[in-house]
C-alpha cells in the first residue's frame, strides 16, 4: 500500500523524468540563459512538491508546466530590473553615500515586496497610490487620468496605504512565523 505523500512523490517524479529536459530546453529558449534556465526548470518542479497536481495527459502537464515556467520567467525579469534600477541609483549616488552589500540586500527586498504588493492591487489603486505618492500628482490630477472621482482617488489611496502598513507590519522584526511573519491572502481587499 502506498501512502498519499508516497503517491505524490512517485508522480512528481514521473512527471520530472518525462518533462524536465523539454521545460529546461523551453525555458533555455526562453531566457536565452542556460545556468537561469537550470535554475527555473529545477524550481518549477519543487513547486509541484509543495503544491501537487494531477495531470490527465502529457499536453496537459506540459501546458501547465510552461504556463507556470513563463510566470517565473516574468518574475525574473522583474526582479533584475528592479536589481538593475537600484544598481544604477546606487551608482549615481557620491560615494560616501553608498550603502553596503546588506543594505542593498534589503532595499532590495523591500522593493521586491512593494512591487508584489502594487502587483496584488487592483490596477487603478496601484496606479493611483504611484502617480499620488512617487509623481507628487493632486487627487484631481490622478483623478483626471483615472477618469474617476477625486474622492474615489482618495479612497484608492487609502487602500493602497492600508497595504503598505499591512507588508511594514509583516516585515517588522518578532513577528510570528519567522522576522516576516505570515502573508495574508486577504490583506488587501479590492474596492467595488
Amino acid at each position: 500500500m502506498v501512502s498519499g505523500s508516497e503517491g505524490v512523490s512517485h508522480d512528481i517524479e514521473r512527471l520530472y523524468g518525462n518533462h524536465h529536459g523539454w521545460l529546461l530546453a523551453w525555458v533555455n529558449w526562453r531566457l536565452g540563459n542556460a545556468a537561469d534556465a537550470a535554475d527555473l526548470a529545477h524550481d518549477a518542479f519543487v513547486r509541484l512538491l509543495t503544491r501537487p497536481c494531477h495531470f490527465d495527459d502529457a499536453r496537459q502537464a506540459r501546458s501547465y508546466l510552461r504556463k507556470m515556467a513563463d510566470g517565473m520567467c516574468i518574475d525574473l525579469w522583474r526582479r533584475r530590473n528592479l536589481e538593475q534600477a537600484w544598481l544604477e541609483t546606487l551608482a549615481a549616488q557620491p560615494e560616501p553615500t553608498a550603502s553596503s552589500a546588506e543594505q542593498q540586500a534589503i532595499v532590495l527586498e523591500a522593493l521586491g515586496e512593494i512591487d508584489a504588493m502594487l502587483r496584488e492591487l487592483p490596477p487603478k489603486v496601484a496606479h493611483a497610490f504611484v502617480m499620488a505618492v512617487a509623481c507628487e500628482m493632486t487627487d484631481q490630477e490622478v483623478a483626471d487620468i483615472l477618469n474617476v472621482s477625486s474622492r474615489m482617488v482618495r479612497k484608492y489611496i487609502a487602500q493602497a496605504m492600508l497595504c503598505c502598513l499591512k507588508l511594514e507590519a509583516r516585515l517588522a522584526p518578532g513577528q510570528p512565523d519567522g522576522p516576516r511573519g505570515p502573508r495574508d491572502a486577504a490583506a488587501c481587499p479590492s474596492l467595488p
